[in-house]
């Protein structure tokens, strides 16, 4: 039986903030006070917030914060590895590698193509008392595999790494299907936690299928609350998974659809397991199979503390990185150098909707009968399109039929985090470039 107790959510507190802080910090090369401010006060929301202290140890490149001087918690970076918790029973941290972070390649800034797209861009990155603060920090818009915009907040530029939150969840789906591309997985096989292995356990009859598509029946609540199992297990627990698949079913299997990051954590877990090393074979494996065939520089995967890819929230990328990636998926799984990455069927089989869900499996969409897919095709974004999306407003906008992605990152408030001016961005991007479609 899984227990919360109060002291776990102020350690979700401290977690949340020594961990945020500390990749903004090493990986991203950020400023640390203005990150509390903009994105871990966003999440630890009203007076609780004041009582939140941090320290910044660039020497040791850690990162202490503490609730009221009580709860204390520690992050650590390590060199290509992004930052974890620091936990007792933490596996060993990875080998460093070559540490990069300190001379950033410039790159120049590709304005856009017409007024039309400059004008929803200024749209997207005004912020007024009238409407919840949006706080967009990069956009890059690519039409038919070439950049055709792009614009970014003061301070943050086309080689700043940008906290994915969820988006991670489709880069798992991209790691888990190159795997069943392989052999080396099925979608219908159950998921085989080691939890799940007592006779007549039912959660034993849940498949990598179910995980992926958020249909799994476990009761593991996603809130946006320090008290919240799923906030507990990324800031207060050595091993997510381990935690995740603890909980117990509170639907059959296939049944409900319930979105929860324990789902993906569990699916990180098995491809971990599947591909072996621990945190550098998961690393290796990703850069060799994903990004490097995708030209996706400057990409950092984050860890728990069993070593374990935390893909349900922890992907540091670049922003033209995050649109290559959506490209892959606008190309059917297919390089533009012509090189498989996701199986025949892969993007087509996750975008579908699930249980008639405006989601897929690892990514939202725009099929199926929804009112949420309704009222975003109502407004522009084609009924083909479906996008990877992330706390906070970090999202990667996929339209086959438009040959579009716009990859769109920020630390916008609820309750849309910016929703409907990306849309409007889209839909004057698609009028004002039918002439280039093809």
């Amino acid at each position: 039986m899984l227990v919360f107790r109060p002291d776990r959510a102020v350690r979700v507190a401290a977690g949340l903030t020594a961990h945020n802080l500390c990749s903004a910090t090493f990986v991203a090369r950020l400023d640390p006070d203005a990150t509390f401010k903009e994105q871990v006060q966003v999440i630890i929301d009203g007076p609780a917030s004041e009582l939140v202290h941090y320290n910044v140890d660039r020497t040791q490149r850690s990162i202490d914060a503490s609730f009221a001087w009580i709860i204390h918690a520690r992050a650590s970076y390590t060199p290509g590895y992004g930052c974890r918790l620091d936990y007792p029973e933490n596996v060993p941290a990875p080998v460093p590698l070559a540490d990069t972070s300190d001379t950033p390649q410039e790159s120049a800034i590709v304005p856009p193509l017409n007024p039309q797209i400059a004008a929803a861009l200024d749209r997207v990155f005004s912020d007024d008392k009238t409407q919840p603060v949006k706080n967009v920090k990069a956009v890059v818009i690519v039409k038919n595999g070439r950049v055709i915009a792009e614009r970014y907040a003061p301070g943050f530029g086309p080689d700043t790494p940008l906290l994915s939150y969820s988006v991670a969840k489709s880069f798992t789906n991209a790691l888990l299907g190159i795997l069943v591309r392989d052999g080396r997985l099925r979608i219908d096989q159950p998921a085989g936690a080691p939890e799940w292995q007592n006779a007549g356990d039912p959660r034993a009859k849940i498949t990598v299928e179910d995980l992926m598509r958020m249909r799994s029946g476990l009761d593991a609540r996603e809130a946006e609350t320090a008290f919240a199992p799923i906030a507990q297990m990324e800031y207060a627990h050595a091993d997510m998974a381990g935690f995740a698949a603890q909980h117990a079913l509170k639907q059959p299997p296939g049944t409900h659809w319930e979105y929860t990051s324990a789902n993906t954590l569990i699916l990180a877990r098995l491809l971990g397991k599947t591909v072996g090393g621990g945190a550098e074979g998961m690393r290796a494996f990703a850069g060799r199979e994903l990004f490097a065939p995708l030209g996706m520089a400057g990409v950092t995967m984050e860890f728990d503390g069993a070593g374990v890819f935390v893909g349900s929230s922890y992907v540091y990328a670049p922003a033209r990185a995050y649109a290559r990636f959506g490209e892959l998926y606008l190309n059917d799984g297919v390089t533009p150098q012509g090189r498989r990455i996701l199986p025949e069927g892969w993007v087509a089989w996750s975008r579908r909707s699930t249980l008639n869900m405006a989601y897929g499996a690892g990514f939202w969409t725009n099929d199926g009968p929804s009112r949420m897919a309704a009222s975003r095709v109502k407004q522009g974004f084609p009924k083909d399109g479906f996008f990877a999306s992330g706390d906070l407003g970090q999202r990667i906008y996929i339209v086959p039929s438009e040959r579009l992605v716009v990859a769109r990152f920020g630390y916008s408030q609820p309750p849309k985090f910016g929703i409907d001016d990306d849309i409007a961005l889209i839909d004057a991007t698609i009028r004002s470039t039918r002439d280039i479609n093809h």
